[in-house]
């Protein structure tokens, strides 16, 4: 078990490193920067709020599932940072490029990419078109807190794993 966890890390760590400093560029620079807040508490909240209060027809129920959701996900989001406290690859890989004001709690698994797949899957639901441009974008997110050092893929596929269960749960109750 130990030699396949080991192996896992190891690959992990090149993909990590793979993302955050091989393909830099100015444009992606700048382009994850701005595109990662997209998973930040305050735009998923103030999306999901909006569409809730001003929505209408489905885009209202779908503004409502996506709270309860974005709700939901963050509960075991918390558990989960509580019980396994890994800290950020920034933190333990010195050669990591970081940007502004990087996080200090703790890594595992990613929030942003928790919330940006809690929110989507609703509005998918309701609109199936909106499909072809969410799942990229919550895609995007989540490789913008690897680009960004803030995070290990499995942070951001568990956070994929759990922001989109929670969703598909809550869509599943709802209707």
């Amino acid at each position: 078990m130990s030699r396949v966890v080991h192996w896992l890390q190891h690959h992990e760590t090149r993909v990590f490193h793979f993302v955050n400093q091989r393909i830099q560029h100015f444009f992606l620079d700048h382009f994850f920067n701005k595109i990662t807040h997209l998973g930040g508490a305050t735009a998923s909240i103030a999306i999901s709020l909006c569409f809730a209060l001003f929505g209408q027809g489905p885009l209202r129920t779908a503004g409502i599932q996506a709270l309860l959701a974005l709700t939901i996900s963050h509960i075991p989001v918390a558990i989960i940072k509580k019980k396994y406290p890994r800290l950020r690859p920034y933190l333990v890989h010195p050669q990591t490029i970081t940007y502004k004001n990087p996080l200090t709690d703790h890594s595992f698994p990613s929030g942003h990419t928790t919330a940006i797949f809690s929110i989507i899957f609703p509005f998918v639901t309701a609109v199936p078109v909106l499909g072809l441009i969410l799942i990229p974008l919550a895609l995007i997110v989540g490789l913008s807190r690897i680009y960004l050092g803030l995070h290990y893929p499995s942070d951001c596929i568990v956070g994929c794993l759990i922001g989109t269960t929670a969703s598909l749960v809550t869509v599943a109750f709802w209707g």
